[in-house]
């Protein structure tokens, strides 16, 4: 025994010692305008052996390739540019010197003398934390941001992307390739929830307004795929304050820079905001929130990274409206809200492979309590209880083909473990989705590629199977010009909340066919699609409780007779080079969409989509004034509204149509300053960033839609909380200086 222990311990050791043999060491530097560049990924083309550049620019890694070979240097803000180097016996240095781009568009682009049908070449954007920061009316969410690029619809009164014709929950969000449920907050109806996760936690997205790849699933509409950031330059300590919050952090690098980790910790309360500036809606308990955060990444010796993220925070408040019924009273509706999230990932080369793990948990608890108040006395309370439980683990391994082809495959388990409580309903909802996934890159020359893929997905709930095929196509037509097409079949499971009794469900579905043309140069962007989106097996529900108010009414679920289309046309247009330092876009949407879903009595334009969008951002820094200056404008076409309601005929439950008509165009100018007076100062121990903002600043009365009374004789318009939102904060570093990020991005 011992004899072949010693034997397992001697192969081992041999092994490691052959993954290390004959190493070459690589190292340089990569500046633009004469400046060491940060976070450019380095690159041996073909191969995983590479590395990321530090505050300064430089890299080093080592490889155990020889001969003739390319090395790449990639970073969204910059040209991918390529160095010829010959790797021997002897040290290897080479410098770099990258030239700026914008950041790519929802495009297949030209890149390394070919092209890719891939996610990210595809995705509607690749938006830095900066861009989202700097975006007027975005308020530093992610989600908001994403309003203003084509495709996404401007829903104000319930959180979600709503993208393309399809609902706020037929889009997923991904963190490091797990799957993040409940990324919105709790919240109450009428009030849209904002997003938990801190903005600066990730450096970079990928946004898939359709067609996106098979690694993902459950998502009739589109994907957004965040990748939180690794290890940071340096130690670093910041706070944030103003009238409606209080943020503290750090992150503590270890002095050999293989391994750091950090917290925040905020608390929010808008009660001296309700006293300066008037409200539309009546708060009878200030909306307030506590969160903490908690992180650590170790990159291993043997090249590994390792990623966790865990989170916690609680969310209440309290709404006091007039009551529709003739009964002069008035509804209440309070929230306490919690929610915990963790996320853990690791990465790893094995030779020619690529392995890519990571797993994630939530538990989520909304408390909503339903009231009257009349003559100033709060009636009996009426809860409506909900807790989640949800487990996500996926795996992912890769494998080089040759230049530009590649292959990947793997697994990924959903459990989802749910309980509601309130009145005639009490269910305990359970399933199990597990997928596995198939996909391969081809590259048939410079100008053309393929990406090929499929997606099963089994359903313990539904207890049923799917199958869903995916592929993109991309071709260079010349020099600065490319188009693609896309198809996809993807499925999504009915949502949980509308699972309140027996029935014979399946899985919804939708077919995505998309065409691009895109034309890329340096400083402009120019993207033009067409989208046609084919629906089947969507829900329908009924009533339980029709006698109740709309806020009270629980819809179940009753077979997947509804059906539905979307198709339209989108442009983008991005520019930074006309005018000096500004960079500015400009976004439209034309979308024509159709459902027979849910409560709906026929097929029917959905209260969510609106005929026409529009949106223009534009960004300028002025550097002797220290002074970002931000706007951005969005008009809507007014969307439809419906009031159904629920009648007995015979033995059949008739959903019919009682009110209906259009919104009025929705209209917000947005304006916001940032001033950064530590700029220039190189010996300055603080860095700070002033902001003011200020949402609608011209005060537009935008409505978002109706709640009617029992007997539909009377109505109330739906609007968002405040007309126009001003916000002051200062946010202050210590260690890193941040401004200079903010600086380029706008130069």
């Amino acid at each position: 025994m011992k004899t072949q222990r010693q034997q397992f311990l001697l192969l081992i050791a041999f092994f490691i010692f052959s993954l290390n043999f004959a190493q070459t060491k690589i190292s340089g530097k990569v500046s633009f305008r004469n400046k060491g560049i940060s976070e450019v990924n380095v690159t041996l083309k073909d191969t995983y052996d590479g590395a990321t550049t530090d505050v300064n620019g430089n890299f080093s890694f080592e490889t155990s390739e020889k001969g003739n070979h390319q090395l790449i240097f990639t970073h969204p803000k910059y040209i991918e540019t390529e160095k010829s180097i010959i790797i021997e016996n002897q040290e290897v240095s080479v410098n770099a010197d990258l030239k700026e781009q914008i950041n790519e568009i929802d495009a297949v682009v030209v890149s390394a003398g070919s092209i890719e049908a891939s996610d990210k070449k595809r995705a509607t954007a690749l938006l830095t934390p900066i861009d989202i920061y700097t975006t007027a009316g975005a308020d530093g969410q992610i989600s908001s941001a994403l309003n203003y690029l084509p495709g996404v619809q401007k829903v104000g009164e319930t959180e979600g992307l709503f993208i393309r014709g399809g609902t706020g929950t037929e889009s997923k969000i991904f963190m490091d390739g797990s799957l993040i449920n409940n990324y919105f907050s709790n919240s109450i109806p009428g009030i849209a929830g904002r997003d938990r996760f801190n903005t600066s936690l990730f450096k970079g997205n990928i946004f898939s307004s359709g067609g996106y790849s098979a690694l993902y699933g459950q998502a009739l509409s589109g994907a957004l795929m965040l990748e939180s950031v690794d290890l940071p330059d340096q130690s670093s300590y910041d706070f944030g304050i103003s009238p409606i919050f209080l943020s503290a952090g750090f992150q503590k690098l270890s002095e050999n820079k293989n391994h750091s980790y950090g917290a925040t910790l905020g608390y929010s309360l808008l009660s001296l905001m309700q006293k300066v500036i008037p409200f539309n809606t009546d708060f009878v308990d200030a909306p307030q929130g506590l969160n903490g955060d908690f992180n650590f990444r170790i990159k291993t010796k043997s090249g590994g990274f390792f990623k966790y993220y865990g989170m916690y925070n609680s969310n209440k408040m309290g709404v006091k409206t007039p009551s529709l019924e003739e009964d002069n009273a008035f509804n209440l509706i309070r929230l306490k809200g919690k929610n915990t999230y963790h996320n853990l990932s690791f990465k790893q080369k094995f030779g020619k492979y690529l392995f890519n793990a990571g797993a994630s948990y939530s538990y989520n608890q909304s408390d909503l309590n339903f009231s009257t108040e009349k003559n100033e006395k709060e009636g009996e309370k009426t809860e409506l209880l909900n807790d989640g439980n949800y487990l996500n683990f996926k795996a992912v391994l890769e494998r080089k083909m040759n230049k530009i082809s590649a292959i990947r495959g793997g697994f990924e388990f959903n459990n989802t473990d749910e309980k509601l409580d309130f009145q005639q309903v009490n269910k305990h909802y359970k399933d199990l989705i597990s997928a596995v996934f198939v996909e391969t890159d081809l590259g048939f020359s410079n100008r053309f590629s393929a990406k090929i893929g499929a997606r099963a997905e089994h359903s313990s709930y539904l207890d049923k199977s799917n199958i869903a095929p995916r592929f993109a196509l991309a071709y260079r037509l010349a020099k600065d010009w490319t188009t693609s097409f896309a198809y996809g079949l993807f499925y999504q499971n009915p949502e949980s909340k509308y699972i309140n009794g027996s029935s014979n469900l399946d899985f919804q579905q939708s077919q995505h066919y998309i065409f691009q043309v895109q034309r890329s140069s340096e400083g402009r962007s120019l993207r033009l699609e067409a989208f046609y989106k084919k629906y089947d097996h969507l829900i329908k529900t009924f009533t339980i409780n029709p006698q109740e108010n709309q806020n009270q009414q629980v819809q179940s679920a009753l077979n997947n007779a509804g059906f539905g289309y979307a198709k339209g046309l989108e442009l983008f247009w991005r520019d930074k080079k006309t005018f000096k330092n500004i960079d500015y876009w400009l976004s439209y949407s034309y979308l024509d969409s159709k459902r027979d879903f849910m409560n709906y009595p026929m097929s029917l334009q959905p209260n969510f989509a609106s005929n026409h969008t529009l949106s223009a951002v534009a960004k300028r820094f002025i550097p002797e004034w220290k002074l970002g200056v931000n706007l951005s404008y969005t008009y809507a076409k007014g969307r439809p509204y419906y009031d159904i309601a629920t009648k007995i005929e015979g033995d059949k439950m008739i959903n019919f149509t009682r009110n209906e008509g259009h919104l009025k165009d929705y209209n917000a100018l947005n304006f916001s300053l940032n001033y950064l007076p530590n700029l220039g100062k190189k010996d300055a121990k603080a860095f700070t960033i002033f902001v003011l903002s200020i949402s609608n600043i011209l005060g537009s009365k935008n409505v978002y839609g109706y709640n009617f009374s029992q007997n539909g004789m009377r109505s109330a318009a739906v609007v968002p909380p405040v007309n126009t939102f001003v916000f002051i904060g200062a946010f202050i570093s210590f260690g890193v200086d941040k401004t200079e990020d903010a600086i380029n991005n706008n130069l």
